[in-house]
């Protein structure tokens, strides 16, 4: 029996248009993002509308903190191995993800105090402050205090990976390393220096990036990881500065959930400074 012209256009059609609709034994789209965990994953602890939304802004921004560290411990690595050209991309990337979490803080403060109020007793003692991500990342810029592994003696293996990044070089590192490999005289004690201290800006580093500034042609590749850094550490501070008037907003000067002193505790990490040489130079030069 010969086909019906519309069934013969449709089946056409459809070729034509790639649509398959058998995916027995086929990897499908939900699979493999396995959508049904992640999107399962908002159990509410009230019956407020808007706790839905406070538990996806901070799930949502986890996975971005993720990502941010695939890319940073990644270029990392290529600037071990002196290919620079591969960390610029990652750390590119990184900003362009910061971009996504800045963002996140206008989509929250939405919510209003009359509405959170309704919701936050749930929450009991759970706070942004134990995000172990953010201090991972943290640690990867070099930014490294031993009391922030306290909050993990309860969880071997947190406190396991948190104690790893501790000890191992950060970005910077790695990158005055870089200084040093391109000839640059740099302080035998910042070399050598104990990687779970606190980095405190030291003279001979601001006098090599000096160096590489007012000879940007000379030591283009230096120049460029040193912009790259500079736009992560401004990118994290505009975050940060979102996240302090967020939270302003929401519940003014109340003490955090977890404990901390809340926007007074956001005020004073709005000074913490990751690459400290390269923004001084910048009166300098």
């Amino acid at each position: 029996m010969s086909q019906k012209p519309n069934e013969s256009i449709n089946k056409s059609n459809e070729s034509d248009r790639g649509i398959h609709t058998d995916f027995t034994n086929k990897m499908t789209y939900s699979k493999y993002l396995k959508l049904n965990e992640i999107l399962t994953s908002q159990k509410r602890l009230s019956t407020h509308h808007d706790e839905m939304l406070f538990i996806i802004i901070h799930q949502v921004s986890e996975l971005w903190m993720k990502l941010i560290l695939h890319e940073i411990n990644a270029a990392i690595q290529s600037i071990k191995t002196d290919d620079f050209s591969t960390s610029y991309k990652r750390l590119a990337r990184v900003t362009k993800i910061q971009l996504q979490i800045i963002q996140v803080w206008d989509v929250l403060s939405t919510l209003t105090p009359a509405e959170y109020i309704e919701f936050r007793d749930s929450l009991g003692q759970a706070s942004g402050f134990q995000s172990y991500q953010y201090r991972l990342i943290e640690f990867a810029l070099g930014y490294k205090t031993n009391h922030i592994l306290k909050i993990y003696k309860k969880e071997p293996e947190l406190k396991d990976k948190l104690e790893k990044a501790y000890i191992a070089p950060s970005l910077y590192d790695v990158a005055i390393l870089a200084l040093a490999k391109a000839g640059f005289e740099i302080n035998s004690a910042i070399i050598n220096r104990d990687f779970s201290k606190p980095y405190e800006s030291d003279v001979s580093v601001r006098e090599a990036w000096l160096t590489v500034y007012r000879n940007v042609d000379q030591y283009w590749d230096l120049y460029q990881l040193a912009e790259k850094l500079v736009d992560i550490e401004d990118s994290l501070q505009q975050w940060r500065f979102r996240h302090l008037k967020t939270v302003e907003r929401i519940i003014g000067f109340k003490v955090g959930t977890g404990g901390s002193s809340g926007v007074n505790y956001l005020k004073k990490i709005l000074d913490q400074r990751f690459f400290p040489e390269l923004w001084d130079l910048r009166t300098e030069i």
